[in-house]
This record gives structure tokens, C-alpha cells and sequence, in this order.
């Protein structure tokens, strides 16, 4: 693997190289396999299989390059309660979505012991349109998921680990891609109330409109929430879809809109709970909050043959954040300690990808070739310090553009009945510009380059078991603010720039099996490495450093469906992590979830009765470097009870069953609550644990109408 870091003119040079690498390689790639009929009789192409989507009960044996890879369909979680959106991600096994700031923010992930914050390495797509956002006004890869409406999504594939050519940034950890429904089979329109003042309704259908389906589908959602300081959730979302899906080419047009405002309860210091000064659901700062926006247009194009196969999609979106934020409390006596972190972004991109069959050397062959482009101007990119969202001072103010241009080659081939590699080579390029309207010593522009290479192995079926060995890089990029940053916009002292792109690479072994009847079963031990580092910190706008880290586990995921009314699901992940080249005692990584299990059972009776039975657990976590502070586990049972019909359905969801009341997430660091006195720290701030609490056992109806 190679780095380049390079001004912008050269970069500029590079981007242009690149693109004509791409292009060389797809002419040589059309030269390798030319559509004569003579070459026809000798080589036949290798037929493009169509794979009928069941979910994890699909039959990925000799499909998949990794054990960590699958998919998952809408009939196995449109009976899994869900308590929010964010919680789809948790269908991908080892996966957490957890929230500790209000509904209608971007929720916190972890996964293969990484902390992602709000989407730091592991990306998600919805429909071809990236759904991380770099640069972001709270930070580098804001994963926002509420504008999805859950009864409209299809599918969800997932792999975890750096191996796929076609994964780009924010992905070390992993990847998702979300797809919409193209067409409903009926009409739905769902009402769900429940208490704390939640309500929300669901109306979708679709209708046929010339050669294709019209599809449209809203959401309005409104919530309080548990907290004493009501939530006031207010969340609208609205689709239309249209789509031609032929044989052998297809297209569809995807608008969507999305709006929500909320109060929101941050997480509080422990101290704080156990003297009562604040109640378990009680606030720092009633004032904290936010609202957003988001609207996008995108469109799909596909194509494909016996030989080839075509994908393109581009899409242009809108999207705003302005979020109100207390996570320190009231060093600040007089006034407090809340920010304000907003952006208004114009994202534009698209991808392209051609795949071609054939034959080298008496060799079945698939040659990949694609590229991906992104470009957001992110304007008003600010930070403040406010008092009860009233404007006090400004930390720093930007204007910001990136430009992103992803290549990648992959090629498969089945050098033996039972025996295939894939290899791929990836390279990005950034150009990232920062106008600062504050400090204009911070103001400049940088480019950055990277390749990343992908190899894996798989060796079987036997006996219904495939063997896979996967090994490759992958990275996330920085703040772009970060790159160009020179001072501190807090002390004025000198601060360091950050690496624009940062290298993680990984390697794992693993199993998928089929071979006992109904149960799909895959067993994965991995590896992985990310380099030293130094972050922007969007909620202090400067940076702070992160050293070298080493990550490594064991995942085992079962699906088992021994009949037609019956499934048992259980995962298991275990991670191991920690910084290299510090001494044991400090080497821990706070918030590194070592522990992750989820086990389930949905019953589903030709009668019409249904049920959902789900745990879901994480371990204790260490809170800082020297796991002096811990953050205890978590383990939540969700039910689900419902009756359905061809034309109705009622659904009662019980959340939390046994009333836990443990963390949702917890942090180690220093908070001084207000009139507190002065703490041991130089800020006048106490260290200790500051947490958010799970939300009590809640009960929600629902009835549903199908036309």
C-alpha cells in the first residue's frame, strides 16, 4: 500500500491520471472479451446468476467472498420491534445502535470493538446515495438513518472488514447498503401509539404508471420520550419512487424528504444521579437540541447480458443540521457550557460500474471495473459557544469543499470447480479546500491519495461449507478542517494538522455453512490494524491525538429455520482491543465494546398469530486508557405479540421487558454541574463517569391496514 499526500495542482494531475487509468483499463478489459461469435463457440460466458433474496436464509454458498458477509430481508425484521430507526443497523450481526442525545440525531454505533461515533468507519449506503458525511458539523462521518422509513426497505447486505474493491471510504470496520422497495403488493397504512406521548403513522402503496410502479410512502412520528425535560419530537418523511425493472435493464427516479426538530437529554454525570441532584432521566441542559433536514433525488440505471452487466446511479442532496449540545456541564458558571455545531451541505455524486464474463487462459472469469464521485460544498460550517440556543461567542466559522473521486479493478476467478480467488486494487483521491471566516491563517487547500489492495480466497463447497480467506487495506478520511488546521481556535496555541486519509488493514478467516438442514451458520476470526492518527474533534474544533490500534475477534452467526413458522437466530462477537506501543496499563481503548450478543425467535403461525422474542446484550466496556473506569453491560429483552390477517394487523411491542436500567452509553471524562464547586481539574471540571440511561420498559400498539 501506498500514501500520497499532495497539493492541490497535483492532485489535480493525479485525479486526471487516474481517470485515465480507468479508462484504459475498461477498453483493455472490452478488448480481453470481444462479442464475436467465434469467440462466443469457444469460451461460453459465465451466465450471471440471479439470486432470489430470502433474507439470512438466502443461499450465499458460492456466492460471497467473505464469512462476513450477508443479507437480510424485510420478512425477518418487519416483526423485530424496533424502538428506532437506527436500530436497523443491527441487523447486521455484532452490530449496536445506541442514542444518548434525543430522537432525532444521528445515533451512536459500535461494531468489531470500534467506537464509530456516528459512522467513523463503517459506511452505509441507502439506494446508492453515501449516508456518511465527511466534514461534518459534529463530526467525521455523521450517520444519520432517520430518514428511512423501515416498512420500505427490502433489504440490507453488509460485510464487515476492509476486503470489497467497491467499499470506500468510512468502511475499515465494515459496510451496509440499504435498498428500497421498488413496488408494494398493497396498500399500508399503520397507526402506532404508545406512552410517552408516541404516535406515528405510516402510509405507503404504489400503483403501476406506464412500463413501471409508482411508489410513494410518508411517515410522521412524534415522541416525548421518558425524560423530564419532554423530547417534543417532531419527524416527518416522505418518498416517491418510480421504477422499470425489465429482464435485462432496469431504471428507477427516488425522491425523498426528510424534517425533524427535538428536545434532547444528554447524557449526566453518575455523581449527579446518585447524590439526586438529577434524576436518572434528568437534564444538564433543558435546552439542548436541534433540527434537520434532508432532501434527495437520485437515480438508478442497471443493464446486463449473458457477458456483462452495467450499474450506474448518480444523486444530488440537500441537508441541514443545527444541533444544541451541553456534554460538560457548567465550567462556564455564568453561562454554561452548550455548543451549537450547524452545516447547510450540497452533495453531488454518482457511481458506475461494468462487469464482464468470460474465459482466460481456460479460466472462468469476472472483471470489475468502477468508479465513484462525490463532491459536498458545505457552507456555514460553524461552532459556537451559545446559552439556551442564544448565540454567545463564535469558535470557529468555515466554508468548506471536498471532492472525492474513488477507482477500483476486481477480478474473480474459479481456477479450480472448488476453488476461486478474488483480487482488487483501489485507489482514492480527496481534494479538500477550507475557507475560514475566523482565523484565516486556517484557511487552505490539500490533496491526498491512497491505494488500497484486496485479496481473497475461497475454497469450497463441501459438503454445503464454504472456506474463505480475505486480507486487505482500506482507510477513512479526516476533517477537512483538520488538514488545514494551523491554530487552535480555542487558545490560539499552534495546533497540528491531521493526516487527510488514514490506512487501517485487516485479514480474516472464516466458514459459511449449510450443512445441517434450515440452519445457515458462518464462523469468522479477524484482524485488524488502523495507523496512528491524529482526529478532529468537531465538538472543540481542533484536534486531539489517537495512536496506532490493534483490534482482533471471533464472530459466530446462526440462523437456524427448522419449519415454515419457526426461526431461531443467535450472534456472537467477541472482540479484543488496544492501543500499540503503550504500556499495558494504558493501552486500553475507552468505549471498546468486547462483548456483543443477540439472540431471537420469531414465530409466525399460518393461523395468523405471530411473536417476537429478542435479547440484546453488550459487555462492560472500558471508559478511559488505564480501565480505571468501566462502563457496566447492558442486556435488553424485546417482545413482540401480534394477530394479522390478509387485510389487518394489530401488534402490541413491549420494550425493555425487564425494566433494565443500565447505560445506553457512558463516557469517563470531566463535567462541573451548575453552582458545583471548583473539581480537581485545571478547568475546574471533576472526572468521572457520565452516562445515558436505556429508556424503562414501554408498552406500544399498533394497527395496521392492508388494501
Amino acid at each position: 500500500m501506498q500514501q500520497n499526500i499532495c497539493d492541490s495542482g497535483v492532485n489535480r494531475c493525479v485525479i486526471g491520471a487516474g481517470i485515465g487509468v480507468y479508462l484504459s483499463l475498461h477498453c483493455a478489459m472490452i478488448n480481453a472479451h470481444p462479442q464475436s461469435e467465434t469467440t462466443a463457440d469457444k469460451d461460453e460466458p459465465v451466465m450471471l446468476e440471479v439470486i432470489e433474496i430470502e433474507g439470512r436464509a438466502t443461499d450465499l454458498i458460492g456466492i460471497v467472498s467473505s464469512a462476513s458477509q450477508g443479507i437480510v430481508g424485510q420478512p425477518e425484521f418487519k416483526y423485530r420491534p424496533l424502538a428506532r430507526v437506527g436500530e436497523l443497523i443491527e441487523v447486521v450481526p455484532g452490530a449496536l445502535a445506541t442514542q444518548h442525545s434525543g430522537s432525532g440525531k444521528a445515533n451512536q454505533y459500535f461494531l468489531r470493538g470500534f467506537n464509530l461515533d456516528h459512522g467513523t468507519d463503517f459506511s452505509v449506503s441507502v439506494d446508492g446515495i453515501p449516508m456518511n458525511m465527511p466534514s461534518h458539523a459534529h463530526g467525521q462521518g455523521y450517520l444519520d438513518l432517520n430518514s428511512i422509513i423501515p416498512e420500505l426497505v427490502d433489504n440490507v447486505e453488509y460485510g464487515k472488514g476492509p476486503y470489497y474493491a467497491e467499499i470506500g471510504d468510512f468502511s475499515a470496520a465494515g459496510y451496509s447498503k440499504m435498498h428500497t422497495m421498488h413496488k408494494l403488493s398493497e396498500g399500508l397504512l399503520k397507526f402506532t401509539g404508545g406512552e410517552f406521548g408516541y404516535y406515528r403513522t405510516v402510509l405507503a402503496n404504489s400503483h403501476k404508471l406506464g412500463a413501471g410502479d409508482l411508489l410513494y410512502g410518508t411517515e410522521v412520528n412524534f415522541y416525548d420520550g421518558v425524560w423530564q425535560q419532554p423530547e417534543d419530537l417532531n419527524k416527518y418523511n416522505g418518498m416517491l419512487r418510480y421504477t422499470i425493472d425489465k429482464d435485462d435493464w432496469g431504471l428507477a427516479v427516488n425522491g425523498k424528504a426528510y424534517h425533524s426538530n427535538w428536545t434532547a437529554t444528554n447524557q449526566i454525570p453518575e455523581r449527579a444521579i446518585d447524590t439526586g441532584a438529577i434524576g436518572l432521566y434528568g437534564s444538564g441542559d433543558p435546552s439542548d437540541g436541534g433540527n434537520s433536514n434532508r432532501y434527495s433525488l437520485s437515480g438508478n440505471f442497471w443493464n446486463r447480458s449473458d457477458a456483462w452487466k452495467n450499474d450506474v446511479n448518480v444523486y444530488a442532496l440537500y441537508s441541514d443540521l443545527d444541533l444544541y449540545s451541553n456534554f460538560t456541564g457548567y465550567i462556564d458558571q455564568q453561562n454554561g457550557d452548550q455548543i451549537q455545531q450547524r452545516e447547510h451541505r450540497v452533495q453531488l455524486g454518482g457511481n458506475a460500474e461494468h462487469t464482464r464474463y468470460g474465459r482466460w487462459l481456460g479460466f472462468d472469469t469476472d472483471n470489475t471495473v468502477g468508479i465513484q464521485l462525490r463532491h459536498d460544498d458545505i457552507m456555514g460550517l460553524g461552532l459556537n459557544h451559545t446559552q439556551a440556543r442564544q448565540l454567545l461567542t463564535t469558535v470557529r466559522q468555515d466554508e468548506v469543499s471536498e471532492t472525492s473521486v474513488g477507482l477500483y479493478v476486481k477480478n474473480e476467478t474459479h481456477w479450480l470447480e472448488k476453488f476461486r480467488s478474488i483480487a482488487g486494487l483501489r485507489s482514492d483521491f480527496f481534494d479538500f479546500n477550507v475557507d475560514s471566516r475566523t482565523i484565516a491563517v486556517n484557511s487552505g487547500n490539500k490533496g491526498a491519495a491512497l491505494l488500497s489492495p484486496k485479496l481473497s480466497f475461497v475454497a469450497g463447497p463441501w459438503q454445503d461449507t464454504d472456506f474463505f480467506i480475505n486480507m486487505g487495506y482500506g482507510y477513512h478520511s479526516n476533517d477537512a478542517r483538520g488538514a488545514t488546521i494551523k491554530i487552535d481556535p480555542v487558545n490560539g496555541d499552534n495546533a497540528s494538522a491531521v493526516t487527510p486519509l488514514v490506512w487501517s488493514r485487516g485479514s480474516e478467516v472464516g466458514l459459511r455453512s449449510q450443512v445441517v438442514r434450515g440452519l445457515n451458520t458462518t464462523l469468522a476470526l479477524w484482524w485488524l490494524e488502523s495507523n496512528s492518527e491524529l482526529v478532529f474533534v468537531g465538538d472543540g474544533g481542533t484536534t486531539e491525538p489517537s495512536g496506532k490500534s490493534e483490534r482482533y475477534g471471533v464472530e459466530w452467526t446462526n440462523y437456524y429455520k427448522p419449519n415454515d413458522w419457526l426461526t431461531l437466530d443467535a450472534d456472537f462477537a467477541f472482540t479484543v482491543a488496544h492501543f500499540v506501543g503503550v504500556a499495558a496499563s494504558e493501552n486500553h481503548i475507552p468505549n471498546s465494546v468486547g462483548r456483543v450478543i443477540s439472540v431471537g425467535t420469531t414465530v409466525d403461525l399460518p393461523s395468523g398469530l405471530f411473536s417476537s422474542l429478542r435479547l440484546r446484550h453488550f459487555g462492560d466496556v472500558p471508559l478511559n486508557e488505564t480501565a480505571s473506569a468501566w462502563g457496566g453491560g447492558t442486556s435488553i429483552v424485546n417482545l413482540g405479540l401480534g394477530y394479522q390477517q390478509k387485510a389487518y394487523k394489530v401488534e402490541v411491542d413491549l420494550f425493555n421487558l425487564l425494566g433494565s436500567t443500565a447505560n445506553d452509553i457512558a463516557y469517563f471524562y470531566g463535567y462541573r454541574l451548575n453552582n458545583e464547586a471548583t473539581g480537581s481539574n485545571a478547568d475546574g471540571s471533576t472526572d468521572g463517569i457520565i452516562k445515558h440511561p436505556v429508556e424503562p420498559r414501554m408498552v406500544r400498539v399498533t394497527a395496521a391496514l392492508r388494501f
